[in-house]
């Protein structure tokens, strides 16, 4: 092999190991958008569909189950050991499907300091997800808390009335976290 030949065989090379670090970047940068659509698409990972209350409301009877009742339970979770009290007002409420309804979550710093935390949501069964949204929700909002600082936080939703008739049951569970930054 010649040095002209080894200099192209190099050159060659190092340009596809630039083109596929690019690749390997540009598909790190989209991932997070991409994954959320997904989601959103799907169901995944109980994120909800964009309904709302409105859209909810004007669904014929004939197009739907209007006036069909379902079991909705709330579950409150603290990640990591969180120094938050966190509970759902209500456990458990019965709707009907196509009506807005409205409770509360309670949330209580007992850490000694300020924090900041944050809920994620999440839908059960997954195929509950597609018919489950939240009109107003604390969810992916930052929470400040002072010490000993208590809240009350208003989640308002609607479950479409297409819902699929084998789903009696539909469990929306947060999970707070401390996302405080240490110092």
């Amino acid at each position: 092999m010649t040095n002209v030949n080894v200099q192209q065989a190099a050159r060659k090379t190092v340009t596809r190991l630039l083109l596929v670090a690019v690749a390997m970047f540009g598909f790190g940068y989209l991932l997070v958008p991409l994954y959320s659509v997904i989601c959103d698409i799907t169901g995944l990972n109980g994120n909800t569909s964009g309904l709302n209350e409105a859209r909810a409301q004007s669904v014929d009877a004939a197009q739907g189950q209007v006036g069909r009742e379902v079991q909705v339970k709330f579950t409150a979770n603290v990640a990591n050991s969180a120094p938050i009290d966190f509970a759902p007002e209500e456990t458990t409420v019965t709707v009907k499907l196509g009506e807005p309804r409205s409770t509360l979550f309670r949330a209580k710093n007992r850490s000694g300091r300020d924090l900041i935390a944050q809920a994620s949501p999440s839908v059960s069964p997954a195929a509950a997800s597609l018919y489950f949204s939240k009109t107003e929700c604390f969810c992916f909002t930052r929470q400040p808390f002072k010490i000993d600082e208590e809240k009350e936080m208003p989640v308002r939703f609607v479950i479409d009335p297409k819902l699929p008739a084998n789903i009696d049951t539909v469990i929306l569970s947060y999970t707070f976290f401390d996302i405080t930054e240490k110092r």
